[in-house]
């Protein structure tokens, strides 16, 4: 049977003093390609049938515990660190698993990160919080973190100080609501409009679109005529639209007008070029609550570009402007991988 009734944190007992102890902390035990996980859980009392069990898994030792009012067991911490951490949309629940918790998605939108804060919040003694991308489009459910006290025991003064830290920087972690956009469409080239080929990007889009719980309201055929396009942009800005999106046109052809029809049209702000391929000629403009999208013909070629990266944010409500099409310069490279992994990949993930 146990003898100790009153031990001091991480005093050792051997193995075969073991018996009738209450495990402090989930015991786990790895067999290569097969299980990695909880043998015994946090809790478990130790019978005599469990010493053989113990031994094989490499254990002739056990910690037993005995907190003082300055130390707080990693269970009960993570459930703190957890709180503090999960901003709206971000959500938790059921027991710490070794210590650790998983903060997921409350709904569908788009995950926001305040990167700084974490990594500051990674600087504070004796916890960690790890995360998938910012700006990541995430499905309900999805796990978007994980955060744990590093030792067994910390120290109640180390843990009050993330606590603090994390409530004064609040939310670290969110998910924004996609909005339900509605979108027009306009398809240009005279090869399109003529008949000559038959379009491709209307699915592309639509498929992109509805997939975050947008609706394509409308879709027009025009030539390369900039005039053309720029008045059937102010017929779209007339009507209820949430985004308005162009194909073709973009580059520096002189057949390529839709960049001017664009520019023609009353939009205040537009931002052209982007640090991403495929997706450098990529255009971004705002006309009071209506975005605009100059989509170049890459999208045709590349299943994942520059209209996957900023799409989500648009449907989440966010303006992107110039800098933040520059700062996807760090992890703008598409890969272009067979087959297409996206978003599980480096493409867009800037820091």
């Amino acid at each position: 049977m146990c003898e100790s009734t009153k031990v001091i944190p991480f005093k050792t007992i051997p193995i075969d003093q073991a018996v009738g102890c209450t495990l402090a902390h989930d015991m786990t035990q790895v067999i290569p390609g097969e299980f990695k996980g909880p043998a015994f859980k946090k809790g478990h009392k130790v019978t005599s049938g469990d010493l053989c069990r113990l031994m094989r898994m490499g254990k002739n030792n056990l910690y037993v515990l005995d907190l003082k009012d300055d130390q707080v067991h990693e269970d009960d911490a993570v459930m703190e660190l957890a709180s503090v951490l999960s901003g709206p949309g971000v959500t938790f629940s059921g027991a710490p698993r070794e210590g650790k918790l998983e903060l997921r998605a409350e709904y569908p939108g788009l995950f926001k990160v305040d990167f700084e804060a974490l990594t500051e919040f990674n600087m504070i003694q004796d916890v960690m919080c790890a995360s998938i991308h910012n700006n990541s489009p995430v499905e309900k459910n999805n796990s978007l973190a994980a955060t744990r006290a590093i030792p067994l025991v910390i120290q109640k003064n180390d843990l009050e100080t993330a606590v603090k830290f994390a409530r004064q920087h609040y939310p670290i972690f969110s998910v924004k609501l996609f909005n339900p956009a509605k979108v027009r469409l306009i398809i240009t080239g005279n090869e399109v409009y003529k008949g000559l080929i038959k379009d491709k990007f209307q699915a592309i889009v639509e498929k992109k679109t509805t997939a975050l719980g947008a609706t394509l309201e409308e879709v027009v055929i025009l030539p390369d005529d900039h005039e053309m396009i720029s008045k059937q942009i102010k017929t779209y800005l007339e009507k209820d639209t949430d985004i308005i999106i162009t194909t073709g046109g973009m580059s520096v052809d002189p057949d390529d007008v839709t960049k001017a029809g664009i520019e023609d049209s009353g939009f205040e702000e537009t931002f052209y070029s982007a640090a991403v391929l495929p997706g450098a000629m990529f255009l971004l403009g705002y006309h009071k609550n209506t975005a605009i999208m100059g989509l170049p013909a890459c999208g045709l070629y590349h299943k994942t570009t520059i209209f996957d990266l900023i799409l989500p944010r648009l449907m989440a409500g966010e303006k992107p402007v110039q800098r933040d099409l520059a700062k996807l310069c760090h992890g703008g490279l598409c890969l272009n991988c067979d087959p297409c992994r996206f978003p599980v990949c480096p493409f867009g993930k800037s820091g």
